[in-house]
Parts: structure tokens; sequence; C-alpha cells
């Protein structure tokens, strides 16, 4: 298997390295690229040195088999075409293809059939705060069809990048030296705040974020579900929380809702209401499951049930995903 990342300095890009090697992925070579300004970097990966080549519109990729791409949207357009023109299959972490018909939207526990069919040769990534959310939904739509979510997200500073995780620390830092804090990556201050925007607002009011959770839960899912999302930025540096209401066409008790998510694919149940246990991304960043606890009835529908997911927004928000897909394709060549 020869394998290229696409944006490898960036914080998923990194994340790629290391969920890769954590794996053990089958990989005979790799291929590193990156901007111009990180050409010539070198990365060490299982003891072996590699260095940043500069991405161009050339035959780089002639001979990859998958190309894990993280460099944002404008960047996966633009050399699409170049990536999969010898037949690699792109694997793509921006928001590019995620709602184009003829590219899959795949998170591997809920439907990684849908990978096999790739016209463009490119599978899309999911939105990270989408991927968590499927993972558990998925558990109970197994039991009763699910009709309608509402979810507040609570978003790690990760989900804006490195150099966002670097700010909100700065932030802090500065503040007890008295300092004006810099604020470049946010649109406030995030350090001692909330955010109630993450994204622009789109014309019906929900910002880009909340949208990407409706469009694409019902793509993932095939589903006729109705989502309304409200995506808040907190001051915490790695590990996407979100607070689930559900209505499904039945009751679903929380008893069998505890046991779906406790046998669900990719799913810890952390629910102990009595010994303060409970998920919580100070504890769960860098985990690869996406963790389910304060599960209850919803006091206002009979068919409702509520619950608490935190999951690692770079990984399995990001790099894990993309990783298990290819490791879904290698296993049915």
């Amino acid at each position: 298997m020869k394998i290229a990342i696409v944006g490898v300095s960036g914080a998923v890009g990194q994340e790629f390295l290391k969920v890769l090697a954590e794996r053990d992925f089958p990989i005979d070579d790799l291929v590193l690229f990156g901007s111009s300004r990180s050409a010539g970097r070198v990365y060490s990966f299982k003891g072996k040195d590699y260095t940043v080549k500069e991405l161009r519109h050339n035959d780089d990729f002639k001979g990859i088999d998958i190309a894990f791409t993280s460099a944002g949207a404008g960047t996966s357009k633009e050399f699409a075409e170049t990536i999969t023109k010898y037949g690699a299959v792109m694997i793509d972490n921006s928001s590019a293809f995620r709602m184009d018909s003829d590219v899959p939207l795949v998170v591997p526990e809920v439907n990684p059939q849908d990978a096999l069919v790739r016209p463009r040769g490119i599978i899309a990534n999911p939105n990270c705060t989408t991927i968590q959310m499927v993972v558990a939904l998925k558990a109970i739509e197994n039991l009763s069809h699910i009709k309608r979510v509402h979810v507040a997200t609570y978003q790690a500073a990760s989900g804006a990048g490195a150099t966002a995780m670097k700010e909100l620390t700065e932030q802090y830092a500065q503040l007890v030296r008295g300092e004006q804090p810099t604020v470049e990556k946010f649109f406030y201050q995030l350090a001692y705040n909330l955010i109630p925007q993450v994204d622009v607002f789109t014309e019906n009011g929900y910002t880009k974020e909340e949208m990407k959770m409706y469009n694409e839960t019902r793509k993932i899912m095939h589903s006729d579900v109705e989502v309304s999302a409200t995506c808040v930025r907190v001051p915490v540096l790695r590990a996407h929380s979100e607070s689930v209401w559900i209505e499904t066409e039945r009751p679903v008790s929380v008893e069998e809702a505890r046991k779906a998510f406790s046998e669900g694919e990719g799913l810890v149940l952390q629910d102990n209401p009595a010994e303060k246990s409970y998920p919580m991304p100070l504890f769960l960043s860098g985990q690869d499951p996406v963790y389910v606890g304060r599960i209850r009835k919803d006091l206002s529908n009979p068919n409702g049930l509520t619950f608490w997911l935190v999951g690692d927004q770079i990984k399995k928000g990001a790099a894990l995903n993309a990783v298990q897909i290819a490791e879904y394709l290698v296993k049915q060549a």
C-alpha cells in the first residue's frame, strides 16, 4: 500500500500519522504533501523520516493507493482531479464534497458500504460533530426509527485547528498577566467565555456548522430524520461534547437505550450518576470511541430520550474516521 497525506503539517495531518501508527495500518510507502510553507519539513513515522513535498499539479500521485487529505475545502477542490487521476482513492476531511450526490459521506460504524460506490474516486469524511452524533444515533435507530433530533454542541478549540488551541492557552496566560488577550482565530475571546457561533450564519439564522449537522446526518443515515442544532464554541482544548434529545417512532426505555449504547460499535457507555460518572472532555481527549452518558427519558415527550456525548474531535471526528474508512476498503479489496 502506498499512502499519501495531504496537509500533514496541520493538527489533523499530524493526527493521521499517529493513528496510522497506532493501528498499524499496512503501509509500504508513505508520501507527505503540504503547502509551499510546509515543503521541506521532516516528520518521523515508525522510526523513518519523511520530507514534505509541495502539493502541485503533476504526477506525484501516480502509484498512490489512498490519499488522506486535510488541507481545506479550497485545496481539496483544486487538487481532487490531480490526486485521483491515476486511481488513488481520496478520503477528504474537508467540507468540499460532503453533500455532492456522487460522493459518499461515510462513518464506518453507520454506513461503511457507501464507501464502495465512489464514481469520482472521492470519499468524504463528515463534519466532526456529525460523526460522533451519528455513531450514537445508529445504536438507537436499530431499536426504533429516529424522527427528530435536537442537539446542542460544546465544541473545543481543537475544531479550529492547532493554532486555535494555542490561542486559547495563550489567552489564559495573557489574562493572568493582566494583558489584553490575542483574538485572531475566533470571533471573540474564548478564554472564560462561550461563543454561540461556529462558522458563519446562513439566511435561515442557523450557522453553516448547524446546517451540516442537519444535512449530513440525513445523508449518512439514509433517513428523513429532522435535526435542529445549536453549535457553541467552549474554552476546552480538545474533544467535543453534545447534549442530544431524540424522538423515536415508539417509546424506547432507558434500559433499552443503555443496552444498545453499551453494545454499539464505536461507543463506550459511561453512565453512573450515583458515582458522578459521565463523559467529560478533560479525561477523554485522545481516546478513540464516542462516550455516552446521562441517559434519561425526555420529560416533555413520551417518545423522547436525552443523553450526553463526548468524542475527540481530532481523532474520531477527523483522522480516525478517515483511517477506519481506509481499513474497510482494504478488507473489501
